[in-house]
C-alpha cells in the first residue's frame, strides 16, 4: 500500500481500481470540462496571509451547519452511482461520515437505497437530497420514506432539470450496472477487487428507483432515467410544496446567480449551496469558490450559505470559510477514497482535509473555524 498523503493520491489509487466508465463518470465535466476544471484551479489565486508569534494551542474546527453540530465544517455531497465506486458504497461513506463526526447526503440517484443506509448505520441522521421528478406521487413516496429514515434534512437539487452533455459518459455507454459489452469485460479483468465486491453484494441497481416506480423493475441507463423523468418545469413555487411537505431542514442545492440566492433566502429555506453541479451542467459557468463571496453579500444573514465544487484539501476549506461559506461539501474527494480503499478510503480523506484545515488554519493566526473571516486572505493581485 502506497503512502496516502493527499487527496491526489487516492484519486491515482481510485483510478487503478475502479472500471473506467465509473471512475470518468466522477471525474469528468460537461462539454469542454472548463468550469470542471476552474473549480480546482481557482482556488489558487487565493492567497492566505500567514501570521506568526501568535498562540497556536487549543485548536478547534468544529462548528454548526443548519444547527447540527459537525466536527468540522465539511459534509459528503450527494453523488449518483456511489455504490458503482465500490461494492456498497453509500453504506460506506455513511459510515465513514458517522464516524468522523460530519454529515453524509444520500443521493436519490444512489445504488444503495434509504433503507440500507438507514439500517447500515443504526439510524443514525443522514441528510437526503432529491431530485424533482415528473411523478409527483414518486417524490412524495421519496419524501415519506426520508422520514421514516430519520433523515435530518433534504438537500433539494435545482440545477438538474435538464441532463448536462458529459461526453465520457456517453462514450462508455454509462449504464449500472454495466453492461457485458467486450470493452467492459476486458476494463474490469483489470479491476479484481472491485469484482470481487460486486459478487459480494446484491446493490448493483438504483436501490432509491427500482422496485418504488411503477413499470421500473429493471434499470438501464441513467441518461435514459433522467431524460425522461427530471421535470424541467421545477419552480419556486415546487420549492414551497417541497418545504411544506419536508417540515424540517431544507438546502437548496445549485445556486450561482445572487438574484437566485435572494429568492432562495425568500423561499424560507435553512441554506443555500452555491453549485455548479461540480462542472457537470452548464460548461462556461464560474467557479463555485469564485461565486461564492457575491452570493454571500447578496444574502447576508438571511440565509445560511454553502459551497460546493473544487474542495480538495484542509486549504480549499478554509479559503471557502474565509469568503463567508458556513460548511463545504466534498464529493469527488469522497469518492476517491471510496474507490481507493473503501470505508477506510473514504476516513483517510477526511482525516486528510480536517489536518490540512487545522494546520493551515493555525498558520493563518487562527485557533477556531469559528473566528475566520476574509482578513486571513491577501488582497487579490497580492
Amino acid at each position: 500500500m502506497p503512502v496516502i498523503t493527499n487527496i491526489e493520491d487516492l484519486r491515482v489509487l481510485a483510478q487503478r481500481r475502479v472500471p473506467r466508465m465509473f471512475y470518468d463518470y466522477a471525474d469528468s465535466g460537461s462539454w469542454t470540462e472548463s468550469t470542471y476544471r476552474a473549480n480546482e484551479a481557482d482556488f489558487d489565486r487565493i492567497l492566505l496571509r500567514q501570521r506568526v508569534a501568535v498562540n497556536m494551542e487549543g485548536r478547534s474546527t468544529r462548528t454548526t451547519m443548519i444547527g447540527q453540530d459537525v466536527a468540522m465544517p465539511v459534509a459528503i455531497a450527494p453523488t449518483g452511482l456511489t455504490g458503482m465506486q465500490h461494492a456498497d458504497g453509500e453504506i460506506l461513506a455513511a459510515k465513514a461520515a458517522k464516524n468522523m463526526g460530519i454529515p453524509f447526503t444520500l443521493s436519490t440517484m444512489s445504488i444503495c437505497s434509504l433503507e440500507d443506509v438507514a439500517e447500515a448505520t443504526g439510524r443514525h441522521p443522514f441528510w437526503f437530497q432529491l431530485y424533482v421528478m415528473r411523478d409527483r406521487g414518486f417524490i412524495e413516496s421519496l419524501i415519506d420514506r426520508a422520514k421514516a429514515a430519520g433523515c435530518s434534512a433534504l438537500v433539494l437539487t435545482l440545477d438538474l432539470q435538464i441532463l448536462g452533455q458529459r461526453h465520457k459518459d456517453l462514450k462508455n455507454g454509462l449504464s449500472a450496472p454495466p453492461r457485458l459489452t467486450l470493452p467492459n469485460i476486458l476494463n474490469m479483468m483489470t479491476k479484481p477487487r472491485w469484482c470481487l465486491g460486486m459478487l459480494g453484494t446484491q446493490r448493483r441497481q438504483f436501490g432509491n428507483i427500482v422496485g418504488h416506480v411503477k413499470g421500473v423493475e429493471n434499470m438501464g441507463s441513467l441518461s435514459e432515467w433522467t431524460a425522461k423523468q427530471f421535470d424541467p418545469r421545477l419552480s419556486w413555487k415546487d420549492v414551497e410544496w417541497i418545504k411544506s411537505r419536508w417540515g424540517g431542514k431544507l438546502i437548496l442545492k445549485g445556486v450561482q446567480d445572487e438574484e437566485d440566492a435572494r429568492l432562495a433566502a425568500d423561499s424560507g429555506a435553512d441554506a443555500v449551496i452555491v453549485s455548479n453541479h461540480g462542472g457537470r451542467q452548464l460548461d462556461g459557468a464560474p467557479s463555485s469558490i469564485s461565486a461564492l463571496p457575491h452570493i454571500v453579500d447578496a444574502v447576508g444573514d438571511r440565509i445560511e450559505v454553502h459551497m460546493d465544487g473544487g474542495i480538495r484539501s484542509g486549504q480549499h476549506v478554509l479559503k471557502a470559510v474565509a469568503l463567508g461559506a458556513r460548511g463545504v461539501y466534498i464529493g469527488r474527494a469522497m469518492l476517491y477514497g471510496l474507490g481507493a480503499m473503501g470505508q477506510a478510503g473514504v476516513e483517510k480523506a477526511l482525516e486528510i482535509i480536517r489536518n490540512e484545515l487545522d494546520l493551515s488554519m493555525a498558520f493563518c493566526g487562527r485557533t477556531d473555524i469559528r473566528h475566520v473571516d476574509r482578513s486571513i486572505l491577501l488582497p487579490p493581485g497580492y
